[in-house]
C-alpha cells in the first residue's frame, strides 16, 4: 500500500496583506482546511485519488473566497462563464466543461463528462444542458455573484479605460482552485475549476479545461493543477511539461515545478503558480506572486495551509 498525499490551491492572485483584515484571511484559511478535510477523508477511507480531488474542489467551488463556482469572476458582459476539468492518472481519462453558465459545481460536470466517455470537453449551452440531463445541480447566474467580483470587474474596466491593465493587482485579474492527490493504490489524479479572469472577453477559454495545460495527472510521474495567466499555461502545456521533466530528466516534483513556474513562465512577467504531488507523495507548491491560497496533507498525515509566506501547521 502506498502512502497517501493531497495538495490544493485557491489561486495565486492573493492580495497584499493589508487589503483584507486578518479575519478575512483566517476565513479563507478555514475553507482551505475544509477542502483538505474533504479530500483527506476520501483517501483515509481507502477512496480513489479521483474522488478525493473532486471532493476537495467542490468545497472551494462553494466558498466565496475563491474564483470558482460561488464567487467566480465576471467577463466583459458581466456574466459568469465557468470552466473545470478532472483527470485520472491511472488511465489518462479526462473530462472538462467550459463556458458553462449555470452549473453550481463545474467539477462534478467534468467528472460526469469523463465517465460518459462520449467527449473530453463540452462547452457553452451544451455543457449546461448535459449537466441538467445528468441531474447535476443547476443554479441561476446570481448564485455565483459576490460583491468582491463585482468590484474587481469595475476595477479592471477602469484599468482598461485608463490603459493601466498591466498595473492591476493579481487579485483584480484572476484566480483558480485545484487539487491533486495520491491514493493508497498508488494512483494520481488532478482537478481544477475557475471563473477565468475578471473582465475576460466573452467566450474566452483558459487553461483550466485543457488536459496537459492547467490540469494533468499521470501515474508514476505526478499530478498537477495550475493557476495564473492561462494563455501561457496553454502555450507551455504546463502540467504535461512538469510531468515530462520528471519522467525524462529524472527531476523531483519540486525541481520540475519550480523550473516551470519560476524560470519558464517567470520570464514572461506573469502571475503563475501550481500544486503538484509525485508518485512518492512528495508535494510542491511554487508561485511567483505575492501569495497563493494553498494547503497540503503530507504522507505522515500532517495538515498545512497558507496564503502568503507564513505556513500554518494544523
Amino acid at each position: 500500500m502506498t502512502k497517501t498525499a493531497l495538495a490544493i490551491h485557491g489561486g495565486c492572485g492573493v492580495m497584499a496583506k493589508q487589503d483584507l483584515s486578518e479575519a478575512d484571511w483566517a476565513a479563507a484559511r478555514v475553507d482551505l482546511y475544509r477542502s483538505l478535510l474533504a479530500g483527506w477523508a476520501v483517501l483515509q477511507s481507502g477512496g480513489s485519488a479521483l474522488d478525493a480531488v473532486q471532493a476537495a474542489v467542490v468545497v472551494m467551488e462553494d466558498s466565496p473566497h475563491f474564483n470558482a463556482g460561488h464567487g467566480a469572476a465576471l467577463n466583459t458582459d458581466g456574466e459568469h462563464e465557468l470552466e473545470a476539468s478532472i483527470m485520472d492518472g491511472r488511465t489518462l481519462e479526462t473530462g472538462a466543461v467550459t463556458l458553462a453558465k449555470c452549473i453550481r459545481n463545474p467539477v462534478n460536470a467534468a467528472r460526469r463528462v469523463m465517465e460518459k466517455g462520449d467527449a473530453v470537453l463540452l462547452g457553452g449551452s451544451a455543457a449546461d444542458d448535459f449537466a441538467r440531463v445528468e441531474g447535476i445541480n443547476i443554479v441561476d447566474q446570481s448564485y455565483f455573484r459576490t460583491d468582491k467580483r463585482v468590484n474587481a470587474l469595475a476595477a479592471m474596466k477602469a484599468h482598461a479605460s485608463a490603459g493601466t491593465v498591466v498595473e492591476a493587482s493579481e487579485s483584480e485579474k484572476h484566480g483558480t482552485v485545484g487539487a491533486v492527490a495520491l491514493d493508497a493504490a498508488g494512483h494520481l489524479a488532478a482537478a481544477t475549476s475557475t471563473g477565468g479572469y475578471n473582465n475576460k472577453p466573452a467566450g474566452r477559454i483558459g487553461d483550466t479545461p485543457i488536459a496537459g495545460a492547467g490540469t494533468y495527472a499521470r501515474d508514476g510521474a505526478c499530478a498537477v493543477s495550475g493557476t495564473g495567466k492561462g494563455e501561457f499555461f496553454i502555450r507551455y502545456t504546463v502540467g504535461h511539461e512538469v510531468a515530462s521533466r520528471i519522467r525524462y530528466l529524472d527531476e523531483t516534483v519540486e525541481q520540475s515545478s519550480v523550473k516551470v513556474i519560476m524560470e519558464e513562465l517567470g520570464s514572461h512577467n506573469i502571475g503563475a503558480g501550481l500544486v503538484a504531488v509525485g508518485a512518492d507523495g512528495s508535494i510542491a507548491a511554487p508561485y511567483n506572486t505575492a501569495g497563493m491560497f494553498r494547503g497540503w496533507v503530507t504522507t505522515e498525515g500532517r495538515f498545512f495551509v497558507a496564503t502568503h509566506e507564513e505556513v500554518y501547521a494544523l
